[in-house]
């Protein structure tokens, strides 16, 4: 049978993160050493008293339906969560819980936007913002994220771009794949401008509790936005628990009763053992100083990778502040950053990702994750080195 696909499957993007570990792990398999650079994901094991807590969840029967937007309990502590983390005054009707993060963005969506409106997506930024976009026939608008203001968003250009079409503004704090972290000025004028053209706000903080210089400063927390602003956040990045497929939104109630309609005809409810296990994440000491150790070591890792790029000649790198991505420039090179990205995994066996499937403003740069460990990262800057011709550069 030959299929018809519809219209909007041509629209849909993907996640080269994923394309690229398929193409290294084939590499793998034919026995080559390859380093990994290219997932975004903790190579940290799940905090074992949160292993703990999903076991006896488990044991205790916790492997039935629950309501569609989350156990009550579990909902009325992700909502305390929020109150610490915060400020806002936020109550369990205002969470949804969801089998990853990524339904918030696309119920969101659903809900608010119709085809021909816009939606501003930080360029380069998360890949799937521009696609789900896309997808339902809306029209993504680049906010741009420069090196040049280390990589946050300039709000004046955002205003800027703000049209009668103008429906969504999405912003992500710390950033993928910058590690650009928002000042409270800049969430302060961001609160400005979606007050003056009534722009709802979508607010990635995934990678808040991944922090390193500065403060994190949720634009949800800031006064008047969580009337207008979808907090986007989950357990995978700060507990290393990405394949638990946990996230979940805090939002105003009218919103949140539309997603739990959404989640009631897609996905029916998140698994009930992990909800219990994120209240464990949220609440023990044990889960905070696991965060911390974690947030220590790749402080660490962040230093030794941003300053052994910095001695390849023709790289540029800063110094991000938050998640645990590296985007260096390396137009000074001559490479283009997708013949880069191929020849470093075919040649020397290191995987990262061009720049520009973040968007075209991330043209001339790539994306290096150094959620690895200190040894491999050494290795892959002296590989990235030899490569171009530089000879090893990692202290001796």
């Amino acid at each position: 049978m030959k299929f018809r696909w519809a219209d909007r499957m041509s629209r849909i993007g993907t996640e080269s993160a994923f394309e690229v570990l398929a193409q290294a792990r084939e590499l793998e398999a034919e026995g080559r050493d390859i380093i990994h650079l290219e997932i975004g994901e903790p190579d940290y094991a799940t905090p074992q008293n949160i292993i703990d807590a999903a076991t006896r969840a488990i044991n205790d029967g916790a492997t039935h339906y629950t309501p569609a937007s989350g156990i009550p309990a579990v909902r009325e502590a992700t909502a305390r969560y929020v109150r610490k983390r915060t400020g806002v005054n936020t109550a369990a009707e205002n969470i949804v819980v969801v089998p990853g993060s990524k339904n918030i963005l696309a119920f969101l969506l659903l809900a608010i936007v119709e085809p021909g409106d816009e939606v501003i997506v930080p360029d380069p930024g998360y890949p799937i913002y521009r696609s789900l976009v896309s997808f339902i026939g809306a029209t993504p608008v680049s906010a741009p994220i420069r090196q040049s203001n280390d990589f946050r968003l300039d709000v004046e250009e955002v205003r800027s771009l703000v049209t009668q079409r103008t429906k969504l503004l999405i912003v992500n704090t710390p950033a993928n794949p910058t590690g650009g972290i928002l000042t409270r000025e800049d969430c302060e004028s961001i609160a400005k401008l979606a007050a003056e053209r009534d722009l709802v706000v979508l607010s990635d903080e995934i990678y808040g509790r991944l922090t390193y210089d500065g403060e994190h400063v949720s634009l949800y927390g800031i006064d008047g936005m969580a009337e207008r602003t979808v907090l986007l956040d989950g357990v995978s990045k700060a507990w290393a628990m990405c394949g638990w497929r946990l996230g979940f939104g805090a939002m105003p109630v009218e919103l949140a009763r539309r997603m739990d309609t959404l989640m009631i005809n897609s996905s029916s409810c998140a698994a009930a053992f992990t909800q219990l296990a994120a209240v464990e994440a949220f609440e023990s000491e044990e889960s905070d100083a696991a965060v911390d150790a974690m947030v220590g070591e790749f402080r660490h890792r962040r230093d030794i990778l941003v300053d052994g790029l910095n001695r390849i000649p023709g790289i540029s790198c800063r110094r991000p502040a938050g998640a645990f991505y590296v985007f260096p420039d390396i137009t000074a090179t001559g490479w283009d950053e997708r013949e880069l990205q191929k020849a470093l995994l075919d040649e020397v066996g290191v995987a990262v990702l061009a720049g520009s499937t973040f968007g075209p403003h991330g043209a001339g740069h790539i994306r290096l994750s150094y959620a690895n460990s200190v040894a491999n990262l050494e290795r892959a800057v002296d590989r990235i080195a030899l490569h171009l011709g530089a000879g090893a550069v990692s202290p001796a």
